[in-house]
Formats: structure tokens, C-alpha cells, sequence
């Protein structure tokens, strides 16, 4: 968790970064696919977990 926490406020200084500052649109897509990263990683972490627990 401490990962995806790392990734997302990463994500956002860059897309923060990177929409205040002129001329540096690449640390706002940088940013935006970090997020989308993020996301993902939880999206795929919160899967393998549900399908580890035990069928009762």
C-alpha cells in the first residue's frame, strides 16, 4: 500500500507541476501516466488478492 501511496502522490506533484509551470507539459503527461500506473497497480493488487482467499 505504501507503494501505490508513493506512486499517487508522485503523480500528483507532476500533473501539478506540470500544469502550473509554462513550457512543461511533459511533467503533466509524465504525471498522468504515473497515475494511470497507480491505478492500475491497485486495480491488479486488489484482483490477485480476491482470488487468493480460500473457497470455504
Amino acid at each position: 500500500m505504501a507503494f501505490f501511496l508513493v506512486l499517487l502522490s508522485s503523480a500528483i506533484a507532476l500533473i501539478v507541476i506540470g500544469a502550473v509551470v509554462d513550457g512543461l507539459l511533459y511533467l503533466l503527461s509524465t504525471g498522468v501516466l504515473l497515475l494511470i500506473a497507480a491505478v492500475l497497480y491497485l486495480l491488479v493488487r486488489s484482483i490477485s488478492r480476491s482470488r487468493r482467499r480460500p473457497a470455504h
